[in-house]
């Protein structure tokens, strides 16, 4: 039967099991201002889903 040479890590073994990964922001492109902002969130100008939620200053 098959034996390791060399004892396993513990930095090693929690680097196999991990899961995490880095995901990509997801980005939308609002057509009412011709932006890109992140999605499910007011843009810079004051717009959500293409209607102004925001107060001017």
């Amino acid at each position: 039967m098959a034996v390791p040479a060399r004892h396993t890590s513990k930095s090693k073994k929690n680097l196999r099991r991990t899961h995490y990964k880095l995901t990509a922001p997801s980005v939308s492109f609002d057509e009412t201002t011709g932006d890109y902002h992140h999605s499910h969130r007011v843009s810079l100008k004051g717009y959500y889903k293409g209607r102004k939620v925001t107060k001017e200053a």
